[in-house]
């Protein structure tokens, strides 16, 4: 189940083009807070469709019967290009318990890699709304790996994915892997992948325009 963002017009895909673009991509702190303000939106537009309930509030003239979420869900990030979407979704889901993983691109010499996950910090995750927010979903692996490595262990009622871009072959993978019966919440959604695994025309590397570039491991 694909929820496409960007598909009509709205603040979301003037974001999403000032991320791709490398005349502005040299400012870190922009781009990092318009990772967070897709993080927002997608937060807000998810909201519409999580269980609410009726919850009497008092104002200084009366009560209200207000309408408010039935539960908290626990937002998920695959450190540490997640961070920035990850923050904005915190913004609003501001009561969310947290969890954070560590899966990466491990390279080798030949030019191949494999994903390699080394963290897990979570809160017991049984029976809760569980989302995980990663900026790039390019050939689904990093994905797939890290929800697999939870439900080894938890058994989440419902499990939501959110992504600045993403490509279609990392929407099949995922949807191959996990099922479709999955959300998945894209700002935007590309063709391609080039011979790194990149999305084409994607926007480079999420994690070193919001934090600097790394070393290979």
């Amino acid at each position: 189940m694909v929820h496409h963002l960007s598909e009509k017009h709205s603040l979301i895909s003037n974001w999403i083009a000032e991320i791709r673009d490398v005349s502005i991509q040299h400012d870190r702190m922009r781009f990092r807070r318009n990772l967070e303000r897709i993080g927002e939106v997608a937060a807000y537009e998810m909201s519409k469709l999580m269980p609410s309930t009726i919850k009497a509030t008092t104002t200084p003239l009366g009560v209200h019967q207000s309408k408010v979420l039935a539960e908290q869900p626990v937002l998920a990030t695959i450190l540490r290009a997640g961070l920035p979407l990850h923050q904005g979704m915190l913004n609003y889901f501001d009561k969310a318990d947290n969890a954070f993983i560590s899966a990466f691109r491990k390279h080798h010499e030949d030019g191949s890699f494999e994903i390699s996950i080394e963290y897990l910090s979570c809160p017991d995750l049984n029976n809760r709304v569980l989302i995980v927010a990663d900026p790039m979903l390019a050939t689904g692996a990093s994905l797939v790996q890290t929800i697999q490595a939870i439900t080894k262990n938890y058994q989440p009622k419902e499990i939501h994915i959110v992504v600045a871009i993403a490509s279609k072959k990392g929407i099949e993978t995922v949807e191959a892997a996990l099922g479709k019966n999955i959300p998945i919440w894209c700002g935007d959604i590309d063709e391609s992948l080039n011979d790194k695994s990149y999305i084409l025309p994607g926007l480079g590397d999420a994690g070193d325009l919001a934090f600097g570039t790394k070393m290979q491991s």
